[in-house]
């Protein structure tokens, strides 16, 4: 199948620095990129970014850069803005991967644009750029089942959900490298149907 032409120039993955929020729900976009990069690690070197943490590279033809934003969830677009201005980038050439209450654990959903569904990260992000014409990345981390928000995606997953969060985050990362090969369209079709279950010795370790 020929691949799509895709402008994706910029991937950022949302989450909280520090190792206190290490391994939450809310560090999905974070854990994304890190597993990306330890793949490729040898085509990315770190850059100088604003606000952020970045690295960048050679990939399918093209500078790629991916950024982890260090000023806290609700302030990423602090850190997306400078960088996107520096490189004079537009909306349309980036994609932002972050978590997902609205998404069962062990899915995944890649959108054109939307709004921001709540998350603090994204409104930020949105106001920056002033627009919601931009790709993204969801990864599900389930609703928590009436815990309080805050409290929930700033907790860590055990038993058969962490296994099925830990398989999500390693499709995302492949969805990025699918996206980047082959464009959205392609990476949409193959991971927005896409389930993570436990494996069956999971499960039955949690009955």
């Amino acid at each position: 199948m020929p691949r799509e032409e895709t402008d994706c120039r910029l991937i950022i993955g949302i989450g909280n620095p520090g190792e206190e929020y290490a391994g939450t729900r809310h560090n999905a976009g974070f854990e994304t990129v890190d597993r990306f990069l330890a793949k490729h690690q040898a085509q990315f070197s770190p850059r100088h970014a604003r606000n952020g943490q970045a690295w960048e590279g050679r990939f399918c033809g093209r500078n790629v850069i991916f950024l982890k934003p260090q000023t806290y969830v609700n302030l990423s677009g602090e850190a997306v803005l400078p960088l996107m201005q520096g490189e004079k980038m537009t909306p349309e050439e980036i994609l932002v991967i972050y978590d997902d209450i609205d998404l069962p654990v062990g899915r995944l959903r890649i959108r054109k644009n939307g709004g921001s569904a709540g998350h603090n990260g994204m409104k930020s992000i949105i106001e920056a750029l002033s627009t919601e014409a931009f790709p993204r990345l969801r990864v599900g981390i389930g609703d928590g089942e009436g815990r309080r928000r805050r409290d929930y995606v700033l907790s860590a997953f055990e038993g058969a959900e962490k296994e099925q969060f830990e398989k999500a985050l390693d499709a995302a990362a492949e969805a990025v490298e699918v996206l980047l090969r082959r464009g959205i369209s392609v990476a949409m079709n193959q991971y927005n149907s896409a389930d993570f279950p436990p494996s069956a010795k999971e499960e039955k370790q949690n009955d």
